[in-house]
């Protein structure tokens, strides 16, 4: 048998060293190094063979045509916790839900096991929520503020992997089960302590290979770094079938629950919450809430048209352009990328002849939406813009488009869906970059005017034409009441 040796494996990353450091040569994390003992190979028999030793093995191979049917999905009720699952929680799958602390977490997937276990469509499920943080007690407290606690919903407070996996392992055993945390469980089987790379990494694996053998799905609540991202071992994300990130700013109401990966429906399909005394709303129509504060004429607002998932959502981009206190101007962002801004910063200065250096610029998209896609570009250019001239963007027109560096005006994907959805929200004007197949256009076209650029010089000189002749200063003086 193997003799056991200690390693010292980082927190963070995985990576494994002979010896303890203060930084970790990987990742470049700082303090994260911590020993674990480690089976220093398999048993030295393990795949060997030699004359007249035949190697034996289990593993069969199959074509890819067979008797497999599609298994029907366990659909919970709750729109928006669907939608992201691509269209409920497939039999067998694992699932990773991470997120900020106080976020919603429990409290989202306490609601979810409540509408599963009350029978939706008539299916008859049984669901467990395992804690490991918390008493039961505690949980008990929180279905009594959902709510839900009449729901049949089985509580059990553990945090031993075996004792899990025994429960588990039986014919009429749970259909959904929900563990919170992954950090938390522990294999005795480990001399390290719970939360650790290997005790994740291993109890993970434990759950996810039982939930596939037994059918049911297994969810996983994951605890996030400071940098936003689920601890642990990054394999953990590769080892589950669908990774959802809560989402949210503590100062707003709103929760964003993201698909980052979905190995049964769309990517970045999002769905939108909204936090009361009663937990966690959902929200069927976000852009009409997001957009439920903006206010009218308004200088360095622009309402872009975006594209979550295959969800159209209509958010609001504000910018503010303010003389420099300092020597090095400021650039803050808010739910974008600051590398984006800098790019088309610089392609209004070199392209289109606006001095902006000198000054501070913030940007901040309303709501607590993080963008992502390039179609933002021209809507940040046109807040840019109409901060710097102190000219509105007119309050009924939406603007996306994607900008490259010479200064031109790309078409960008799912342009109908986009305009459809602002001439439901009864915004009559866009600007956009120029289509591709018009006469295909014509036949579905919304009624929504339409107003094409081919280059970033011709947003500029729309807000010039609209601004007065005589300079203005960008500054209180130009702010409008």
């Amino acid at each position: 048998m193997a003799k056991a040796q200690s390693s010292y494996v980082c927190q963070q990353c995985g990576a494994a060293f002979s010896k303890w450091a203060g930084k970790c040569e990987a990742c470049d994390s700082w303090n994260t190094l911590v020993e674990e003992t480690v089976s220093a190979g398999p048993p030295k028999s393990l795949g060997k063979s030699g004359p007249g030793r035949a190697r034996t093995s289990r593993l069969t191979f199959t074509g890819l045509i067979g008797d497999s049917r599609e298994l029907p999905r366990r659909v919970s009720g709750i729109a928006e916790f669907d939608r992201v699952c691509g269209g409920g929680m497939v039999p067998g799958s694992a699932l990773l839900v991470g997120g900020d602390p106080g976020i919603g977490k429990s409290t989202v997937l306490l609601q979810v096991l409540a509408a599963l276990a009350l029978a939706p469509g008539g299916q008859k499920l049984r669901c467990a929520y395992i804690s490991g943080e918390e008493s039961l007690d505690q949980v008990r407290l929180r279905a009594a503020r959902l709510k839900v606690e009449h729901a049949p919903v089985e509580l059990a407070a553990a945090t031993s992997i075996r004792d899990i996996c025994a429960a588990l392992d039986h014919a009429d055993g749970p259909d959904v089960v929900v563990i919170d945390s992954i950090q938390t469980m522990y294999l005795d089987t480990l001399d390290s302590s719970p939360g650790t790379v290997s005790q994740v990494r291993s109890s993970a694996q434990e759950l996810i290979r039982l939930a596939k053998e037994r059918g049911f799905c297994v969810v996983l609540v994951g605890h996030v770094t400071k940098e936003g991202v689920i601890a642990g071992p990054r394999v953990l994300e590769h080892m589950v079938d669908t990774v959802l990130y809560f989402e949210g700013e503590r100062g707003h109401q709103f929760r964003i629950l993201r698909a980052v990966k979905n190995r049964y429906g769309p990517t970045d399909e999002i769905g939108v919450f909204e936090m009361t005394d009663r937990g966690l709303a959902e929200v069927p129509n976000p852009s009409a809430l997001f957009l439920a504060d903006r206010r009218n004429e308004v200088t360095g607002a622009a309402v872009f048209a975006g594209m979550e998932g295959t969800r159209p959502v209509l958010v609001e981009i504000q910018a503010l352009v303010a003389p420099s206190n300092y020597g090095t101007p400021r650039r803050a962002v808010v739910g974008w990328d600051g590398n984006r801004l800098a790019m088309v910063l610089a392609v209004l200065e070199a392209r289109c002849g606006l001095q902006i250096g000198p000054r501070d610029i913030y940007l901040n998209v309303a709501g607590g939406l993080r963008i992502a896609e390039p179609a933002a570009d021209l809507a940040v250019a046109a807040a840019l813009v109409s901060a710097m001239t102190a000219e509105p963007v007119p309050a009924d027109t939406v603007v996306f488009g994607e900008i490259g560096l010479s200064g031109e005006v790309r078409p960008v994907g799912q342009a109908d869906a986009r305009l459809k959805e602002a001439a439901k929200l009864g915004f009559t004007a866009a600007l956009i970059p120029p289509r591709r197949n018009r006469a295909k256009d014509r036949a579905g076209e919304p009624a929504i005017g339409l107003r094409e650029f081919h280059h970033l010089r011709q947003l500029v000189a729309l807000f010039e034409d609209a601004a007065p002749k005589a300079p203005r200063v960008v500054g209180p003086a130009a702010v409008r009441s």
